[in-house]
Protein backbone atom coordinates (compact mmCIF):
# COMPACT_ATOMS: atom_id res chain seq x y z
CA UNK A 1 0.00 0.00 0.00
CA UNK A 2 2.78 2.42 0.98
CA UNK A 3 4.67 1.53 -2.20
CA UNK A 4 1.72 2.34 -4.45
CA UNK A 5 1.19 5.67 -2.66
CA UNK A 6 4.86 6.55 -3.14
CA UNK A 7 4.67 5.57 -6.80
CA UNK A 8 1.61 7.80 -7.36
CA UNK A 9 3.36 10.65 -5.56
CA UNK A 10 6.39 10.11 -7.79
CA UNK A 11 4.30 10.20 -10.97
CA UNK A 12 2.54 13.37 -9.76
CA UNK A 13 5.87 15.03 -8.97
CA UNK A 14 7.31 14.08 -12.36
CA UNK A 15 4.18 15.39 -14.11
CA UNK A 16 4.32 18.72 -12.29
CA UNK A 17 8.02 19.07 -13.03
CA UNK A 18 7.42 18.29 -16.70
CA UNK A 19 4.57 20.81 -16.84
CA UNK A 20 6.79 23.54 -15.39
CA UNK A 21 9.42 22.81 -18.06
CA UNK A 22 6.74 22.75 -20.77
CA UNK A 23 5.39 26.16 -19.71
CA UNK A 24 8.83 27.69 -20.21
CA UNK A 25 8.85 26.61 -23.88
CA UNK A 26 7.58 29.27 -26.27
CA UNK A 27 7.00 26.66 -28.98
CA UNK A 28 4.94 24.58 -26.57
CA UNK A 29 2.76 27.51 -25.52
CA UNK A 30 2.10 28.57 -29.10
CA UNK A 31 1.38 25.01 -30.21
CA UNK A 32 -0.98 24.32 -27.31
CA UNK A 33 -2.82 27.62 -27.91
CA UNK A 34 -3.35 26.79 -31.59
CA UNK A 35 -4.56 23.29 -30.75
CA UNK A 36 -7.06 24.70 -28.25
CA UNK A 37 -8.35 27.14 -30.91
CA UNK A 38 -8.88 24.30 -33.38
CA UNK A 39 -10.52 22.22 -30.64
CA UNK A 40 -12.97 25.07 -30.02
CA UNK A 41 -13.65 25.20 -33.77
CA UNK A 42 -14.39 21.46 -33.76
CA UNK A 43 -16.82 21.85 -30.84
CA UNK A 44 -18.44 24.90 -32.46
CA UNK A 45 -19.04 22.96 -35.70
CA UNK A 46 -22.32 21.65 -34.23
CA UNK A 47 -23.72 25.16 -33.70
CA UNK A 48 -24.33 26.58 -37.25
CA UNK A 49 -26.76 23.80 -38.37
CA UNK A 50 -28.78 24.43 -35.19
CA UNK A 51 -29.14 28.11 -36.11
CA UNK A 52 -30.39 27.45 -39.64
CA UNK A 53 -30.45 24.29 -41.83
CA UNK A 54 -28.75 26.24 -44.64
CA UNK A 55 -25.57 26.23 -42.53
CA UNK A 56 -25.28 22.45 -42.70
CA UNK A 57 -21.76 21.93 -44.14
CA UNK A 58 -22.76 19.20 -46.61
CA UNK A 59 -26.47 19.57 -47.41
CA UNK A 60 -27.27 23.12 -46.40
CA UNK A 61 -27.74 25.56 -49.29
CA UNK A 62 -28.73 29.21 -49.14
CA UNK A 63 -32.00 29.42 -51.12
CA UNK A 64 -31.05 32.88 -52.40
CA UNK A 65 -27.58 31.90 -53.65
CA UNK A 66 -26.63 29.29 -56.24
CA UNK A 67 -23.00 30.25 -56.91
CA UNK A 68 -19.83 31.19 -55.05
CA UNK A 69 -19.98 34.56 -53.30
CA UNK A 70 -17.58 36.49 -51.11
CA UNK A 71 -17.82 37.19 -47.39
CA UNK A 72 -20.99 38.86 -46.11
CA UNK A 73 -22.94 39.31 -42.88
CA UNK A 74 -25.00 36.24 -43.80
CA UNK A 75 -21.94 34.15 -44.71
CA UNK A 76 -18.81 35.40 -42.92
CA UNK A 77 -16.38 33.53 -45.22
CA UNK A 78 -18.62 33.45 -48.27
CA UNK A 79 -20.24 30.49 -50.05
CA UNK A 80 -19.03 27.73 -52.35
CA UNK A 81 -20.22 26.95 -55.88
CA UNK A 82 -23.57 25.60 -54.60
CA UNK A 83 -24.28 28.35 -52.09
CA UNK A 84 -23.10 26.37 -49.05
CA UNK A 85 -21.58 28.27 -46.15
CA UNK A 86 -17.76 28.08 -46.14
CA UNK A 87 -17.40 28.86 -42.43
CA UNK A 88 -19.62 25.89 -41.54
CA UNK A 89 -17.47 23.67 -43.75
CA UNK A 90 -14.30 25.03 -42.13
CA UNK A 91 -15.59 24.25 -38.64
CA UNK A 92 -16.67 20.76 -39.73
CA UNK A 93 -13.21 20.25 -41.24
CA UNK A 94 -11.62 20.96 -37.84
CA UNK A 95 -13.75 18.17 -36.33
CA UNK A 96 -12.71 15.75 -39.06
CA UNK A 97 -9.04 16.73 -38.72
CA UNK A 98 -9.06 15.97 -35.00
CA UNK A 99 -11.00 12.75 -35.53
CA UNK A 100 -8.65 11.48 -38.25
CA UNK A 101 -5.41 12.74 -36.71
CA UNK A 102 -5.97 11.62 -33.13
CA UNK A 103 -7.64 8.30 -34.03
CA UNK A 104 -5.00 7.25 -36.57
CA UNK A 105 -2.16 8.42 -34.31
CA UNK A 106 -3.54 6.62 -31.25
CA UNK A 107 -3.99 3.34 -33.13
CA UNK A 108 -0.54 3.50 -34.73
CA UNK A 109 1.13 4.40 -31.41
CA UNK A 110 -0.76 1.61 -29.61
CA UNK A 111 0.38 -0.92 -32.23
CA UNK A 112 3.94 0.40 -32.39
CA UNK A 113 4.37 0.55 -28.61
CA UNK A 114 2.94 -2.93 -28.01
CA UNK A 115 4.93 -4.56 -30.81
CA UNK A 116 8.12 -2.69 -29.86
CA UNK A 117 7.90 -3.75 -26.21
CA UNK A 118 7.17 -7.39 -27.09
CA UNK A 119 9.97 -7.53 -29.66
CA UNK A 120 12.52 -5.90 -27.37
CA UNK A 121 11.63 -7.96 -24.32
CA UNK A 122 11.21 -11.38 -25.96
CA UNK A 123 14.18 -11.07 -28.33
CA UNK A 124 15.45 -13.89 -30.58
CA UNK A 125 12.94 -15.25 -33.13
CA UNK A 126 10.05 -13.07 -31.98
CA UNK A 127 12.17 -9.93 -32.25
CA UNK A 128 13.49 -10.90 -35.68
CA UNK A 129 10.04 -11.71 -37.07
CA UNK A 130 8.36 -8.54 -35.78
CA UNK A 131 11.17 -6.23 -36.87
CA UNK A 132 11.33 -7.72 -40.37
CA UNK A 133 7.59 -7.15 -40.63
CA UNK A 134 8.13 -3.56 -39.50
CA UNK A 135 10.87 -3.12 -42.11
CA UNK A 136 8.61 -4.36 -44.91
CA UNK A 137 5.80 -2.01 -43.94
CA UNK A 138 8.14 0.91 -43.32
CA UNK A 139 9.45 0.96 -46.90
CA UNK A 140 5.91 1.14 -48.32
CA UNK A 141 4.82 4.74 -49.08
CA UNK A 142 1.58 5.19 -47.16
CA UNK A 143 -0.02 7.69 -49.52
CA UNK A 144 0.77 5.60 -52.61
CA UNK A 145 -0.65 2.43 -51.02
CA UNK A 146 -3.86 4.23 -50.05
CA UNK A 147 -4.17 5.64 -53.57
CA UNK A 148 -3.81 2.14 -55.05
CA UNK A 149 -6.45 0.76 -52.66
CA UNK A 150 -8.76 3.64 -53.51
CA UNK A 151 -8.38 3.04 -57.24
CA UNK A 152 -9.17 -0.65 -56.71
CA UNK A 153 -12.11 -0.33 -54.31
CA UNK A 154 -13.36 3.17 -55.06
CA UNK A 155 -13.61 6.05 -52.61
CA UNK A 156 -12.90 4.87 -49.09
CA UNK A 157 -14.88 5.53 -45.93
CA UNK A 158 -13.23 7.96 -43.52
CA UNK A 159 -12.75 5.25 -40.88
CA UNK A 160 -11.21 2.94 -43.48
CA UNK A 161 -8.71 5.69 -44.28
CA UNK A 162 -7.95 6.10 -40.56
CA UNK A 163 -7.36 2.37 -40.20
CA UNK A 164 -5.07 2.19 -43.22
CA UNK A 165 -3.01 5.15 -42.01
CA UNK A 166 -2.65 3.54 -38.58
CA UNK A 167 -1.59 0.18 -40.05
CA UNK A 168 1.17 1.80 -42.10
CA UNK A 169 2.51 4.27 -39.53
CA UNK A 170 3.43 2.04 -36.56
CA UNK A 171 6.82 0.57 -37.65
CA UNK A 172 8.90 3.68 -36.92
CA UNK A 173 7.49 3.92 -33.40
CA UNK A 174 8.00 0.20 -32.78
CA UNK A 175 11.72 0.42 -33.56
CA UNK A 176 12.23 3.31 -31.13
CA UNK A 177 10.24 1.57 -28.37
CA UNK A 178 12.14 -1.68 -29.03
CA UNK A 179 15.46 0.10 -28.48
CA UNK A 180 14.18 1.60 -25.25
CA UNK A 181 12.90 -1.81 -24.10
CA UNK A 182 16.25 -3.47 -24.84
CA UNK A 183 17.86 -0.96 -22.49
CA UNK A 184 15.19 -1.28 -19.80
CA UNK A 185 15.05 -5.07 -19.61
CA UNK A 186 18.63 -5.25 -18.30
CA UNK A 187 17.91 -2.84 -15.43
CA UNK A 188 18.02 -4.17 -11.85
CA UNK A 189 14.31 -3.55 -11.17
CA UNK A 190 13.35 -5.79 -14.11
CA UNK A 191 15.67 -8.51 -12.85
CA UNK A 192 14.15 -8.16 -9.37
CA UNK A 193 10.64 -8.51 -10.79
CA UNK A 194 11.69 -11.61 -12.74
CA UNK A 195 13.26 -13.20 -9.65
CA UNK A 196 10.11 -12.40 -7.65
CA UNK A 197 8.15 -14.58 -10.08
CA UNK A 198 6.42 -11.87 -12.17
CA UNK A 199 5.08 -13.13 -15.49
CA UNK A 200 6.31 -11.80 -18.83
CA UNK A 201 2.96 -10.06 -19.33
CA UNK A 202 3.24 -8.28 -15.97
CA UNK A 203 6.84 -7.24 -16.54
CA UNK A 204 6.07 -5.80 -19.99
CA UNK A 205 2.89 -3.92 -19.14
CA UNK A 206 3.50 -3.12 -15.46
CA UNK A 207 7.21 -2.33 -15.33
CA UNK A 208 8.38 -1.53 -18.87
CA UNK A 209 5.33 0.24 -20.32
CA UNK A 210 5.25 3.14 -17.78
CA UNK A 211 8.85 3.93 -18.73
CA UNK A 212 8.25 4.02 -22.50
CA UNK A 213 4.83 5.75 -22.53
CA UNK A 214 6.29 9.30 -22.40
CA UNK A 215 8.26 8.51 -25.55
CA UNK A 216 5.11 7.08 -27.15
CA UNK A 217 3.14 10.24 -26.40
CA UNK A 218 5.92 12.30 -27.95
CA UNK A 219 5.74 10.34 -31.21
CA UNK A 220 1.94 10.54 -31.14
CA UNK A 221 2.09 14.31 -31.70
CA UNK A 222 4.09 13.78 -34.89
CA UNK A 223 1.79 10.96 -36.05
CA UNK A 224 -1.23 13.25 -35.72
CA UNK A 225 0.46 15.67 -38.12
CA UNK A 226 1.20 13.03 -40.74
CA UNK A 227 -2.32 11.53 -40.51
CA UNK A 228 -3.96 14.93 -41.09
CA UNK A 229 -1.73 15.63 -44.11
CA UNK A 230 -2.37 12.20 -45.65
CA UNK A 231 -6.16 12.54 -45.28
CA UNK A 232 -6.09 16.05 -46.75
CA UNK A 233 -3.97 14.88 -49.70
CA UNK A 234 -6.31 11.95 -50.37
CA UNK A 235 -9.39 14.18 -50.24
CA UNK A 236 -7.78 16.76 -52.53
CA UNK A 237 -6.89 14.06 -55.08
CA UNK A 238 -10.50 12.81 -55.05
CA UNK A 239 -9.99 9.64 -53.00
CA UNK A 240 -11.46 10.89 -49.73
CA UNK A 241 -14.81 10.08 -48.18
CA UNK A 242 -17.42 11.91 -50.33
CA UNK A 243 -19.84 12.00 -47.40
CA UNK A 244 -17.43 13.90 -45.14
CA UNK A 245 -16.57 17.60 -45.27
CA UNK A 246 -12.85 17.99 -44.60
CA UNK A 247 -10.35 20.69 -45.41
CA UNK A 248 -8.86 18.53 -48.16
CA UNK A 249 -12.33 18.03 -49.64
CA UNK A 250 -12.88 21.80 -49.60
CA UNK A 251 -9.66 22.28 -51.58
CA UNK A 252 -10.81 19.64 -54.07
CA UNK A 253 -14.11 21.47 -54.60
CA UNK A 254 -12.20 24.72 -55.16
CA UNK A 255 -10.01 23.03 -57.77
CA UNK A 256 -12.68 21.02 -59.60
CA UNK A 257 -15.06 23.97 -59.95
CA UNK A 258 -12.37 26.26 -61.36
CA UNK A 259 -12.28 28.70 -58.42
CA UNK A 260 -8.64 28.11 -57.49
CA UNK A 261 -7.54 31.58 -58.65
CA UNK A 262 -10.93 33.26 -58.51
CA UNK A 263 -12.05 32.77 -54.91
CA UNK A 264 -9.25 33.33 -52.35
CA UNK A 265 -11.91 33.52 -49.62
CA UNK A 266 -12.65 29.86 -50.38
CA UNK A 267 -9.11 28.64 -51.13
CA UNK A 268 -7.09 30.21 -48.30
CA UNK A 269 -9.03 29.23 -45.11
CA UNK A 270 -8.71 25.41 -45.45
CA UNK A 271 -5.12 25.68 -46.67
CA UNK A 272 -4.14 27.92 -43.75
CA UNK A 273 -5.93 25.64 -41.27
CA UNK A 274 -4.10 22.55 -42.54
CA UNK A 275 -0.77 24.36 -42.24
CA UNK A 276 -1.48 25.74 -38.76
CA UNK A 277 -2.84 22.55 -37.19
CA UNK A 278 0.10 20.48 -38.44
CA UNK A 279 2.48 23.20 -37.24
CA UNK A 280 0.79 23.29 -33.82
CA UNK A 281 1.22 19.55 -33.23
CA UNK A 282 4.83 19.79 -34.41
CA UNK A 283 5.47 22.61 -31.92
CA UNK A 284 3.82 20.57 -29.19
CA UNK A 285 6.05 17.62 -30.03
CA UNK A 286 9.20 19.75 -29.97
CA UNK A 287 8.25 21.12 -26.54
CA UNK A 288 7.58 17.61 -25.24
CA UNK A 289 10.95 16.54 -26.62
CA UNK A 290 12.60 19.17 -24.43
CA UNK A 291 10.68 17.88 -21.40
CA UNK A 292 11.84 14.31 -22.00
CA UNK A 293 15.44 15.05 -23.06
CA UNK A 294 17.46 17.15 -20.57
CA UNK A 295 20.23 17.62 -23.16
CA UNK A 296 17.90 19.73 -25.33
CA UNK A 297 17.08 21.93 -22.33
CA UNK A 298 20.78 22.47 -21.70
CA UNK A 299 21.34 23.44 -25.35
CA UNK A 300 18.37 25.85 -25.22
CA UNK A 301 19.70 27.44 -22.01
CA UNK A 302 23.17 27.78 -23.49
CA UNK A 303 21.86 29.50 -26.60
Amino acid sequence: MAGSVQKRAGFKGAFLEGWEIFKESLLGRIGLTLILIFALMAVASFIPPMIDPMYHPMHGVDPEISFSTGPSLRHWLGTDFMGRDILSQLLAGARVAFMVGVSAAFMSIFLGTSIGMIAGYMGKAVDTMLMRLADMIMVMPTLLVVLILSSLFGQLNIWTIVLIIALFRWPGVSRVIRSQTLSLKTRPFIEAARVAGASHFRIIFRHIMPNVLPLSFLYMTFRVTSAIIIEAALAFLGFGDPGTVSWGMMLQWVWKTGHMFKAPYWLLPPGICISLITLSFYMLGRAMDEVLDPRLRKEADAS
